[in-house]
């Protein structure tokens, strides 16, 4: 069981490092938005949506091959491993 927990652990951590920059990102402009609407007082719901959607569409963009890449390694890993796996 060591081994899955090991693969286990690098999912995790591979699902944080593509997943932390793009919600942080989307927070921080969200905020950003919030903060103009409240002072100018438009409360347009696109104005909140847009934004965030742009920014977290270049991001995927710009880094989509990079977590593509590290997926990738992770398959081939957990795919070598599984004959330890089964033998247990």
């Amino acid at each position: 069981m060591h081994g899955f927990d090991d693969l286990l652990r690098d999912a995790l951590v591979l699902t944080a490092l593509l997943t932390l920059p793009v919600l942080l990102t989307a927070t921080a402009v969200g905020a950003t938005v919030a903060v103009v609407q409240a002072a100018t007082q438009v409360q347009e719901q696109t104005l909140t949506l847009l934004p965030k959607l742009l920014t977290v569409g270049a991001l995927i963009v710009l880094f989509g091959r990079f977590g593509l890449g590290l997926c990738a390694q992770l398959l081939y890993e957990v795919v070598a491993r599984i004959p330890q796996l089964v033998r247990g």
